[in-house]
């Protein structure tokens, strides 16, 4: 049983050589709910990263779901083969995506639950009119493009206007963190609303092996008290 918040583990960080081995340590806690697999193209974010081949190739090792996040400046092209490739999951961001709607229906009508993400500098309110259509939204706290990058403390009140613009809405939509996340300020992200710790710098780069540093959020989330008995 996997905890409620939960983390999903990005491989940004990750030792790609290493990467199945890690993939055994991450099934064998709760605390982990999904793979996060960032996509960057060098344009929209100034990092070029990992594309479906990878996706495919995880899936075929792992049973937790993945799910891909599009840091890309055109993300239509890119939907059917990460589709094809397996995630159950693709998160767009609202800053590149002309016809938002449209891209997040796409989502859906292949089979997949549709996330927004948001640049630090980018509102919630930008999202009323897509909230039918949203699974979760992925609130950046850092700038995107690079792992290791410190936590911007004034994403928490923007996790708190999220969560109030929420309210409204007929369905539960959940609302994911990415950026400079650690044990240390996991209890104050997730007491502002998050559903998702979005989590990679702070296990792979660690001091701690993999299965240490997830005790620690494992323990994170055990103290404050909220999780599936």
């Amino acid at each position: 049983m996997t905890l409620f918040p939960e983390l999903s583990v990005s491989i940004l960080d990750a030792d790609l050589l290493s990467l199945k081995d890690s993939l055994s340590v991450l099934e064998k806690t709760r605390v982990v709910g999904s793979i996060h697999l960032d996509v960057m193209d060098g344009h929209f974010v100034p990092n070029l990263t990992l594309g479906p081949k990878v996706a495919k190739d995880l899936k075929a090792h792992t049973s937790l779901p993945i799910s891909a996040h599009l840091m890309v400046s055109n993300p239509d092209p890119l939907l059917e083969p990460f589709a094809q490739a397996g995630v159950s999951a693709i998160s767009v961001h609202q800053e590149a995506c002309p016809h938002l709607h449209r891209t997040l229906s796409t989502i859906h009508a292949l089979g997949l639950k549709a996330g927004v993400a948001l640049n630090p500098a980018t509102p919630v309110c930008t999202l009323e009119e897509v909230l039918p259509v949203v699974d979760s939204v992925l609130i950046m706290s850092v700038n995107p493009g690079f792992g290791g990058q410190g936590f911007i403390p004034e994403m928490l009140e923007k996790i708190q206007k999220l969560k109030r613009l929420l309210k409204g809405t007929p369905r539960p939509i959940r609302v994911a963190v990415d950026g400079g996340i650690k044990a240390t300020n996991a209890p104050e992200v997730l007491k502002a609303g998050a559903d998702a710790l979005i989590v990679g710098s702070s296990l792979f780069a660690a001091n701690l092996p993999l299965a240490g540093a997830l005790e620690t959020f494992e323990e994170v989330f055990r103290r404050i008290g909220n999780h599936e008995p």
